[in-house]
């Protein structure tokens, strides 16, 4: 199941992040993909404050990974550097843990990823609007069939 969606301002970024932290569960992949900038950190700011983390959440761009507790643990992944050097990271406890994994630049490590994950395309339109790209089957199903009600009133 595919849907696209535009978010007019950083408080519609707010809501898509408050509406699938309503659906998260253990185990979760969310793979974001875009451009720099597109807003990938920003959407995953607001998930882990809607899953109850109030820790400082910013990119893991030159560690990789950052694990954040909460009811759910949020394991936040910024594979960006990994294109091209192979997997010498061991993310694989993490990718298929009993947290809730956000991968930025997911496409870069996409074999070592289950088939099945939510994938989330963020496109720059302009400095406050982004158009994006929901995608997932079984489990994610129900979460994206829950976003587009929301976003279709």
């Amino acid at each position: 199941m595919k849907i696209n969606i535009r978010l007019n301002s950083e408080k519609d970024t707010e809501k898509l992040a408050n509406i699938i932290a309503s659906e998260v569960f253990q185990g979760m992949i969310i793979g974001l993909g875009g451009d720099l900038g597109s807003g990938k950190t920003t959407f995953t700011k607001y998930l882990a404050k809607s899953m109850g983390i109030h820790d400082n959440l910013n990119s893991p761009t030159f560690t990789i990974l950052k694990t954040y507790e909460g009811k759910l643990d949020l394991y936040h992944m910024d594979v960006y550097r990994l294109e091209d050097i192979g997997y010498d990271y061991e993310l694989d406890d993490y990718i298929y843990g009993k947290g809730v994994s956000v991968i930025e630049w997911y496409p870069f490590i996409q074999s070592m990823l289950p088939e099945n994950i939510l994938m989330i395309t963020f496109s720059f339109i302009d400095e406050s609007t982004r158009d994006v790209s929901i995608e997932g089957s079984e489990q994610y199903e129900k979460v994206i069939e829950k976003i587009s009600h929301r976003y279709s009133n």
